[in-house]
């Protein structure tokens, strides 16, 4: 039509020859140095285990630095350790003198009340084997001749007078080393002075964790800013819980263990029953570990003074109650408070042996129930309505 515009039928631009189109995105164009097989060709696989494999790295180094540090300060750790033991157990007592009288004097009533639990303990322990001393050394004589008798029959078949040869060669090897021997009572002196030391210092620093811990985790949470001291306050009260739930029932448990074996061995008549008892409740302690070991102590003295007979139910014993805590009492009371596999408890139990003795032991599973604990509340969402105590 005359006027009307006309289309434009103007063919595209062509590229000059020789030039090179732009990549759109999602192309599957790869860079010239990887056509050529010059680029980074690593898969995704080892880039992200490389990734993995430094951070494990610095984590470790991280963790080998606080070990050797924490070595070095193994006084005051332990000192703290106890010192939040106590606080544990004796805060709901506490907190209940503390409805009724003023702060200050309930943590005093406490700690005295739990002074002289102690000290009465002691008494009672020794007075018990002072009363025992004289007929313990006749029934001990009399069993070291009964052993012997019984070693020399079936199944073992040892030559007579071979229990006194053995005691022979242990009273030589004393007079032999008697030089090194009173070294090395020198160095334990040496440590019961630092024993000492720590139960001060626990002592102290319970005292100010049972009159105004809340005050001073207050204290620190402010030093770390609003954002942070929020987050360190869900961690400080989820390990504060986990750890006060922990150290309450092993209490718990290691009170009705000790219980059980003070009536199975005054049942059968073995001597030393009362520090056989409290012997049974500390080691119940260390995890897994500490209660078969206080069990075989109680298993030695019937063997010397009541027989291989008694011995042997003892040892029954040790089966019983090996059952009676893991199938029974650490589900009931523990499943509130802890919540790790108990092979997790074995490996941090052995693993805390390994690297530190008794005292790395007893603090592995805590330590571990604890980090768990946090690690679990981290990934979760804040709650602000759950208690600190």
């Amino acid at each position: 039509m005359p006027g009307s515009p006309r289309p434009d039928r103007r063919r595209p631009v062509r590229a000059p020859l020789g030039s090179r189109r732009p990549r759109a995105v999602g192309s599957p164009y790869r860079p010239v140095a990887a056509r050529n097989g010059t680029g980074d060709r690593t898969g995704p696989g080892l880039r992200r285990a490389a990734g993995y494999a430094w951070r494990l790295l610095a984590v470790g180094a991280a963790a080998y630095a606080a070990y050797i540090v924490l070595g070095r300060l193994e006084l005051p750790v332990v000192a703290l350790f106890l010192a939040l033991v106590v606080t544990s157990v004796l805060r709901p007592l506490t907190d209940l003198l503390g409805r009724r009288m003023p702060r200050a004097l309930a943590v005093l009533l406490t700690l005295l009340g739990a002074a002289l639990v102690l000290i009465g303990l002691g008494f009672a322990v020794g007075t018990a084997v002072a009363a025992e001393s004289g007929r313990l050394g006749t029934e001990i004589h009399g069993g070291v001749d009964r052993i012997e008798h019984w070693l020399s029959g079936s199944p073992f078949h040892l030559k007579e007078g071979s229990v006194s040869d053995l005691q022979h060669r242990i009273g030589s090897f004393v007079t032999e080393h008697r030089g090194q021997l009173v070294d090395t009572a020198l160095h334990s002196a040496g440590r019961l002075v630092e024993a000492g030391t720590v139960l001060a210092l626990a002592l102290f620093c319970s005292a100010f964790f049972l009159h105004s811990g809340e005050r001073m985790w207050g204290w620190a949470q402010q030093q770390l800013g609003p954002r942070a001291g929020s987050t360190w306050g869900r961690v400080g009260r989820t390990g504060w819980r986990t750890f006060a739930g922990y150290t309450r029932g092993l209490f718990l448990i290691a009170g009705t263990n000790a219980i059980l074996v003070g009536i199975g061995l005054l049942v059968l008549r073995v001597p030393l029953a009362l520090p056989l008892m409290l012997l049974e409740f500390f080691a119940a302690f260390v995890p897994l570990i500490g209660s078969p070991v206080a069990l075989a102590v109680a298993a030695l003295v019937a063997l010397a003074t009541r027989g291989p007979a008694v011995a042997l139910l003892v040892l029954a014993l040790i089966v019983v109650i090996g059952q009676i805590e893991g199938h029974l009492l650490h589900p009931l009371v523990m499943s509130w408070a802890v919540r790790i596999h108990p092979v997790a408890v074995a490996l941090s139990v052995a693993a805390g042996a390994v690297l530190g003795g008794v005292i790395g032991a007893a603090l592995a599973v805590p330590a571990v129930s604890v980090a768990w604990a946090v690690r679990q509340e981290l990934r979760g969402p804040p709650d602000h309505h759950r208690s600190g105590r």
